[in-house]
């Protein structure tokens, strides 16, 4: 938890930090969006226009932003509040006396009809202090720690989205290889058909051997269509994910060292999972909320302590409604401080109900911290096992292609000696090109699997993707 907290306070920056990271490929990137790519692209290029272009990233970026101002308003139930108030009020006095009585010996005794006008504005200042506001207070670290939910939740969108273009990006490495592959075979093939039908001709071989060879360049030629198809859909999805069009991604050098897995205890995977998952420390975070709920529920039986300061200007134009025609305006400036305690006695019942219910929330939120725990340790083992299984896939097909290989040079000699027929040729051509898209996918499997390892167990990171770049073939 110490460390999302100081993942969340240098957060604000970095925005700047992922300029900063890839600045080349991210300009690049923006340039060329939805445009034609004249030039390949490495995995860092495809990177960096995929988290500009991805909705579901900005949408969780956009979601941090969203409570860092959520924090600062949690803030506010702690802080001073001021307020300034004014009004202007205009009065006329119209007296009519029902008799009218006029001594002029004595004018001061006169009762006559007369109007006056008179006004008064008005201004109030206030200002509060909270002093003791438990249910502010807890307002407060609630907001905080919806500050971290989203640094979790935009840390796991980022893993995502790597998880996703990397998987896009070998999806069309390996469609492109098989294609070529599919290709080769088809030539080979080929090969084979004109050598069949060239063996019947002179009588050294019968119908039946080109009959093979023909039903299985026709079958060749439906995988070269269904290959051709697949990478057409496969470079579609990279293109939509990454928001460019024709996208050509780089491929990965053949003798590349891929067999790489540290540490190797599987134990150290699950714990790091189990404190650094993205989900766990979200489902953390909620437990922490639930908490704090419930103390804001029992402080609705606590008293709250304002310390409040007012002043109130009144200004009369012309006296006021009781003063007489003659009167001069006055100006009157009220100032008071004080303390304001409030304590309350009943609420039907309604605080007592309201702790209830959050603490029933805490222990829903403590089921789902555990069962994201297990989800996370589980996601991980299984990571680990199929990272070991496909690193043991790839030694075993590496040694395949070198046997079918063989077997096909066996094959061949034997065809041409008349020992072996042509559908072992056929046969074992198939069986050599099968091995290596196998081979090939493989490759590309184990370094999925190993950032799914990484982002099973929480700490993948789009540094991760420097050293898989590196494995790509050198482009000027």
């Amino acid at each position: 938890m110490h460390g999302l907290m100081r993942l969340i306070q240098a957060y604000p920056s970095i925005e700047s930090l992922r300029m900063k990271r890839i600045p080349l490929a991210l300009v690049v990137s923006l340039s060329v969006a939805f445009g034609q790519s004249s030039a390949a692209q490495n995995l860092l290029d495809l990177w960096g226009s995929a988290k500009s272009y991805d909705a579901s990233y900005q949408s969780a970026l956009a979601l941090y932003k969203s409570s860092k101002n959520r924090a600062d308003e949690g803030l506010a139930g702690i802080l001073p509040t001021m307020a300034l108030s004014t009004n202007s009020t205009r009065n006329l006095i119209d007296y009519t006396p029902d008799v009218v009585t006029i001594n002029p010996s004595n004018p001061s005794s006169n009762v006559i009809p007369y109007q006056r006008w008179f006004g008064t504005h008005i201004a109030t200042f206030t200002a509060v202090q909270p002093l003791y506001r438990p249910a502010n207070y807890q307002t407060y670290l609630q907001s905080k720690s919806v500050l971290a939910q989203s640094v979790a939740q935009l840390v796991a969108a980022e893993q995502d989205l790597i998880v996703r273009m990397s998987q896009a990006y070998f999806d069309v490495l390996v469609s492109q290889e098989t294609l070529e592959f599919t290709r080769a075979q088809k030539r080979a093939t080929e090969e084979q058909l004109a050598f069949a039908k060239r063996n019947f001709e002179v009588g050294t071989a019968t119908i039946t051997d080109t009959h093979d060879a023909q039903a299985r360049y026709d079958l060749v030629v439906a995988q070269e269509v269904a290959a051709q198809n697949d990478l057409n859909v496969k470079k579609m999805t990279l293109d939509q994910l990454v928001g460019m069009q024709q996208t050509k991604p780089i491929p990965m050098v053949s003798e590349a060292p891929i067999e790489r897995l540290m540490p190797t205890n599987i134990d150290e995977w699950v714990a790091n999972s189990e404190k650094s998952h993205p989900n766990v420390l979200n489902a953390k975070l909620n437990l922490d909320i639930a908490n704090l709920e419930v103390k804001k529920a029992v402080a609705g039986h606590l008293p709250t302590v304002d310390l409040t300061a007012s002043m109130t200007g009144t200004r009369n134009l012309d006296g006021t409604n009781t003063s007489g025609l003659s009167s001069l305006s006055t100006h009157v400036l009220n100032k008071s401080v004080g303390v304001v305690i409030n304590v309350p006695i009943f609420s039907g019942f309604y605080v007592e109900n309201r702790i209830k219910e959050t603490e029933n929330l805490v222990d829903k939120a403590r089921y789902d911290f555990e069962f994201a725990k297990r989800t996370a340790a589980l996601s991980t083992q299984s990571a680990f096992l199929n990272l070991v299984s496909g690193i043991g896939q790839v030694n075993a097909l590496k040694a395949a292609e070198r046997s079918t290989q063989k077997s096909l040079e066996s094959n061949e000699l034997g065809y041409s000696v008349g020992l072996k027929l042509n559908i072992d040729v056929l046969n074992a051509q198939s069986q050599r090109y099968q091995t290596k898209r196998d081979l090939a996918q493989a490759r590309y499997n184990v370094l999925m699997q190993e950032l799914k390892l990484k982002q099973a167990s929480g700490i993948l990171q789009a540094s991760d993707l420097n050293e898989i770049n590196d494995m790509l073939e050198h482009q000027p």
